[in-house]
Order: C-alpha cells, then sequence, then structure tokens
C-alpha cells in the first residue's frame, strides 16, 4: 500500500472516532443519512466503499465505434490505467449498446481490474449538433440498461451524457442537467454520477462551474462528480489552474474527463493538465486509446490499437511526467486493501 493511501486511511479512521464532528457543510453534503453504496463523494473527493479516496487515471476507449476491440480493456489496464471510460451509445446515432453488451463491458473492466465510466456518446454537442440528442433522451437510455448495471455501484460511475451542450443554448445545461440527474435519481440508480460541461465539454462560458453547486444540491445522494473536457481553451498553467481550483475551494467533485495534447482549437497544455491535477489529487482520463478520425489522429495513444506501438502523444500520456506511469494506483476493490 503506498504512502499516500496509509495516510488516507489513517486520516479516515481519525475521522471515524471523532464521530465526524467537523462536518461538510450542508449545502454541499447532501441531506443528512444519505446512504452511499459503493464508489461515493464525500467532502468532494471521489472515495472507495472503504473511505479510501479513489484517483481516477484512466483512458477512453471508443467502444461503440469499434465494438469488436476488447482485448483494449487488457491493454489499457497493462499501461497501469487504473480507469477506462467507454463510449456507449444510446441509439440514436450510432447502433445502441444494449444491455448484454453494456453487462460484456462492465465484466471486461472488472476481469481487468479497472474502474469503469459509462458515458453516452450520443449527446455530444447538442443542440448545436444536429444528429445530437438531449439529456432526457440519455436518461431514458440509462433506464433501458439499469439491469446490467444494478449491483456494480463499486466498479461503474455513470457519466450521463458526452459533452451535452455545444456552444448554443447551453444556457438549458443546469435544468436539463438536473432534470437527467433526477430521472435517474427517481428511477433508483445509486451510482456516483458523472455530468459533463456544456460548450463541447470545455466550459469556456462557465456555465458548469457557476451553476455546480445548485446541481450538486439537486442530487438527493450528493454522489456526483462534475467533468470538464480541457483542450484548445485549457492552452496555459494558469487558465488551468484557476478552473479547477475554484471547484476544489468550493468542495465540489471535479474531474478531467477528456484531454489531449493538441487540438484543431489550440495547443492544450498537457503537462500543466497532468501536474496540476496530481498537485490538486484530481482525477484525469486521456483521450484516447486508438481509432480517431484522420484529421484528430493526433490523439490517438496507440496506433492501430496495438499496444505496443506507442505514438508520440502516448509516450507522454503513459511514461512521462505526471503520467500514468507516475501516478495511477489500482482501485483497492480489486486488492481488498
Amino acid at each position: 500500500m503506498s504512502k499516500t493511501r496509509i495516510r488516507t486511511l489513517l486520516a479516515g479512521l481519525a475521522a471515524a472516532l471523532l464521530g465526524l464532528a467537523l462536518a461538510v457543510p450542508a449545502a454541499l453534503a447532501g441531506p443528512p443519512g444519505a446512504a452511499a453504496v459503493g464508489l461515493r463523494v464525500v467532502d468532494g473527493r471521489l472515495q472507495e466503499s472503504n473511505g479510501i479516496d479513489f484517483l481516477i487515471r484512466g483512458v477512453n476507449h471508443p467502444h461503440a465505434w469499434y465494438t469488436g476491440e476488447t482485448q483494449s480493456f487488457a491493454d489499457i489496464k497493462a499501461k497501469g490505467a487504473n480507469t477506462v471510460r467507454v463510449v456507449l451509445s444510446s441509439g440514436h446515432q450510432w447502433a445502441e449498446t444494449g444491455v448484454a453488451e453494456v453487462e460484456s463491458i462492465v465484466a471486461e473492466c472488472k476481469a481487468n481490474r479497472l474502474i469503469c465510466v459509462l458515458e453516452v456518446h450520443d449527446t455530444t454537442g447538442y443542440p448545436e449538433a444536429s444528429a445530437a440528442v438531449s439529456l432526457a433522451e440519455a436518461a431514458q437510455y440509462w433506464l433501458r440498461v439499469r439491469s446490467a448495471l444494478e449491483g456494480e455501484e463499486d466498479h461503474i460511475l455513470v457519466n450521463i451524457g458526452n459533452e451535452p451542450f455545444g456552444n448554443t443554448e447551453y444556457e438549458r445545461w443546469t435544468a436539463e442537467t438536473r432534470a437527467a440527474v433526477a430521472t435517474l435519481r427517481d428511477a433508483g440508480y445509486e451510482h456516483t454520477l458523472v455530468v459533463d460541461a456544456p460548450n463541447w465539454g470545455q466550459d469556456w462560458t462557465h456555465t458548469m462551474r457557476d451553476n455546480a453547486a445548485a446541481v450538486y444540491e439537486a442530487d438527493p445522494t450528493g454522489n456526483l462528480v462534475f467533468s470538464i473536457h480541457m483542450y484548445g481553451v485549457y492552452t496555459s498553467e494558469q487558465v488551468v489552474r484557476d478552473y479547477l481550483t475554484s471547484f476544489v475551494d468550493a468542495r465540489l467533485p471535479i474531474m478531467v474527463g477528456e484531454f489531449g495534447h493538441n487540438h484543431s482549437d489550440g495547443d492544450p497544455d498537457e503537462a500543466a493538465i497532468m501536474a496540476v491535477t496530481r498537485e490538486l489529487g484530481l482525477g484525469y482520463i486521456g483521450w484516447s486509446w486508438s481509432g480517431n478520425s484522420a484529421e484528430v489522429a493526433y490523439l490517438d495513444l496507440v496506433n492501430g490499437f496495438d499496444p505496443d506501438s506507442l505514438t508520440p502523444w502516448g509516450e507522454r500520456f503513459f511514461d512521462g511526467p505526471d503520467g500514468i506511469a507516475e501516478t495511477s494506483e489500482e482501485a483497492t476493490v480489486y486488492s481488498g486493501s
């Protein structure tokens, strides 16, 4: 067990002995006595059910477009990641990822000792992208596949919809995110939920930042994590730091759900993203394992789904400073720690 986890465990034991006398402010803690199941949020941090912080270090995998590439789960694990974020489809833009397929994905994650973040990609850029669908449609998909996820709260995070608003009508993000969360909670979902930012995930309007508390307070369990995607908007260390610390200072849970080393809208500062998340103890998930279209093929971490053929981005992400090799630790649910 690492020193970080030992310190975390000791701190958790001390808090228990003190009867949690130093309580989280009511506005951020969720309702008194709300039962947490599996992975949960405590005082703005993602924790496993044993009270140990879980620091996401993951890879995005484009399953919905490459359904035959299931070996990727083992390959991603072999590179040291502790999490995989899996692209699913609600059936509106691509073939629906049905119950049996979701069950298989969950089994692959567990067999390879990975925490699994499952996301619906059909919402990307709604309504600016004409083929995209609303968060309400994504929520209905999660109701259809709920049986595949019941009892997997220790292993699964539910990312309701990828980049659910583009750069038009993003003012609707707050109300529609709250409504989608309510749909899942009313249906009995106990998993920790993940909600993406608008503006193609980058929140350059600060809509998510400024309304995060209102969304968080609407979740009766308090088990909700915000996800920012960092591409061309995040070109300097100061911009990265300012955005992430705004959530940390508010004791609101935040992760970087996607980022890359380059992008068509600017040159993201990947070194700052990786360093600042490490400093603040926040999770990150790189985009993406393989299979990007030609115009953004530079975002592939490996060539042609071959784990022995790292791209320059893959070398930086896995083996560079603050990368996967340096910072990733397996979830304790798989080791019993």
